[in-house]
């Protein structure tokens, strides 16, 4: 194609979903320009918990409302609402109530699954097409219950995996050390993910992406967006900050949670907030790990990632600018370490992300309702990398006029 004929189109966020697409579209033969004020990789993607987890978990529902009061009193708890915080939250918690009801439930985790079924195929040849394969791992992940009351208490979610078709094996006793040595045998129950992969290194994989997009032909520009207009010719003009003006056929807002901005800008509000998460990297464990695990019932995650292990989860409801409250992961780690006796804290760095979160758990993946040409990738929560590479082929099939391959309704920008 010839360069004067490629269509221009300008990707705003160079973390793993905007790399994903800026990649996607560079290689179906468009002309992309990637616009982050960071180095790509360096926002929330850098500190993921490197999971692809296809076991998609709704938000919210009954058995999370009867959680949530005890969660939201105990200070090491999975959920911290800052009372700071608490009146902005009010209109996203009632609309994440909502979405909880089970008239609606069966319907998001439908949506939410239509993704998870091709996450793990999608994300492959992506990892292929980059020259990467070797960027996943091929162990699955342990999801861990310490008594027969937790693994009692999980029994929606494996009946949820059952219903659409995901492998997992149940483990008991002396089967769990098996899989996974350095487990404490305290540990009652474990169900083995085995499709659940890891990523080895998130922020290599970010890297990888957008080189991939430089060299096929895509730019890269340092800035921050301020506002997106349309002119008269159907064309668009991104507006950075500095001044600068880019001119697009078409743009792509994958800027995480700070995407709200522009589109309020454009118009079209949306209930956006960021969960805070943290991770504590540590370099020095002192055990290893074949796979990477899950405990359900503290919902927080270890992985072995980044050249060592890798404790982090949690949910922190703080905003975008409160300072870190680095008691979070040291938490973690303790509960880490009740599951894994041998875990040493050597060589260990926190760090703190913002999760760009929708109320009802999935993703928008949406042309604009409101402005021709403007698509939009954003609010997949806990999914980012999981959904990474379904998310750019879904965008790429949307900016080039193809049919997707799944029924993309749910995940429309209008459903609030």
């Amino acid at each position: 194609m010839a360069e004067e004929t490629k269509k221009r189109v300008v990707v705003v966020g160079a973390g793993v979903i905007g790399a994903s697409i800026a990649f996607e579209l560079q290689r179906r033969g468009l002309a992309v320009t990637l616009i982050d004020k960071a180095e790509p990789g360096r926002g929330t993607s850098y500190g993921n918990m490197a999971s692809i987890a296809l076991d998609f978990v709704a938000g919210s529902g009954p058995s999370i409302w009867r959680k949530m009061p005890g969660w939201l009193l105990d200070p090491e708890g999975p959920v911290w609402l800052r009372p700071s915080y608490a009146a902005k939250m009010l209109p996203w918690f009632l609309r994440f109530l909502a979405a909880g009801r089970p008239s609606r439930l069966r319907a998001i985790e439908d949506a939410g699954m239509s993704l998870s079924q091709r996450a793990l195929s999608d994300f492959r040849q992506m990892l292929e097409a980059i020259g990467a394969p070797e960027l996943m791992t091929e162990e699955g992940c342990l999801a861990i219950y310490e008594t027969e009351a937790e693994f009692a208490a999980d029994r929606g979610h494996l009946a949820m995996m059952q219903r659409y078709g995901l492998e997992f094996e149940v483990l008991s006793n002396g089967a769990i050390q098996y899989y996974e040595p350095a487990l404490s045998p305290s540990i009652a129950k474990a169900v083995l993910l085995p499709d659940n992969k890891s990523i080895r290194d998130p922020y290599q994989l970010v890297v990888k992406l957008a080189e991939a997009a430089k060299a096929a032909g895509a730019a890269f520009v340092s800035g921050a967006v301020r506002n997106i207009e349309r002119r008269g010719d159907g064309t668009a003009v991104v507006l950075l900050e500095d001044g600068s003006r880019i001119e697009a056929d078409s743009v792509v807002l994958a800027a995480g949670v700070h995407t709200r901005f522009l589109a309020e800008k454009l118009g079209e509000p949306i209930p956006l907030e960021t969960e805070r998460g943290y991770h504590t990297q540590i370099m020095k464990p002192g055990i290893s790990m074949r796979y990477s695990m899950i405990w359900p019932a503290r919902a927080f995650m270890v992985t072995p990632t980044a050249g060592g292990i890798r404790v982090g989860g949690n949910v922190e409801l703080a905003g975008l600018d409160a300072a870190p409250d680095f008691r979070r992961p040291r938490v973690l780690v303790r509960h880490a370490q009740r599951a894994l006796p041998g875990l040493k804290l050597e060589e260990a760095t926190d760090w703190m992300g913002h999760r760009p979160a929708l109320p009802d758990t999935i993703p928008i993946i949406s042309p604009s309702s409101k402005m021709p040409g403007v698509f939009y990738a954003t609010g997949h929560g806990h999914l980012g990398l999981t959904y990474a590479a379904t998310t750019a082929r879904l965008i790429g099939d949307m900016v080039t006029g193809l049919k997707p391959p799944l029924d993309i309704t749910p995940f429309r920008i209008d459903r609030y």
